[in-house]
């Protein structure tokens, strides 16, 4: 068999077994509850207070541009390095990558911020 072959067909079982092992034993934790006469509401979950969620477009929007101002200010950075001597294929990368990084971080605690204000 060849390589790719190999690899498809491990990563398929992989994928499987993870699923069977999570389903097969929430299963049997479940049967057990119920043998033991536990309420079955346990599976579903608490009741969650119904709130308005943040606007969509409040969130792709802001993390869309902090993304973009993310890459340009990588570029720069990558500019100013490869000026200063960091190979090219180094610096350009690595920091438009690690400043675009940065940019989606900086959006998660913004949409962090917009839930708890919302939700207040």
């Amino acid at each position: 068999m060849n390589g790719p072959t190999v690899v498809f067909i491990s990563l398929f079982v992989v994928i499987f077994g993870i699923c069977y092992l999570y389903f097969w034993t929430r299963n049997k934790e479940r049967m057990a509850l119920i043998e033991k006469g536990a309420d079955a509401s346990i599976f579903v979950g608490g009741k969650k207070e119904k709130r308005a969620p943040a606007p969509v477009w409040k969130i792709v929007i802001s993390n869309l541009a902090l993304l973009l101002m993310g890459i340009g200010a990588g570029i720069i950075i990558g500019g100013v390095l490869w000026h200063h001597g960091v190979n090219n294929e180094i610096a350009m990368p690595g920091s438009i990558f690690l400043m675009a990084g940065t940019g989606l971080l900086i959006g998660f605690f913004i949409t962090k911020r917009l839930y708890r204000e919302e939700k207040e």
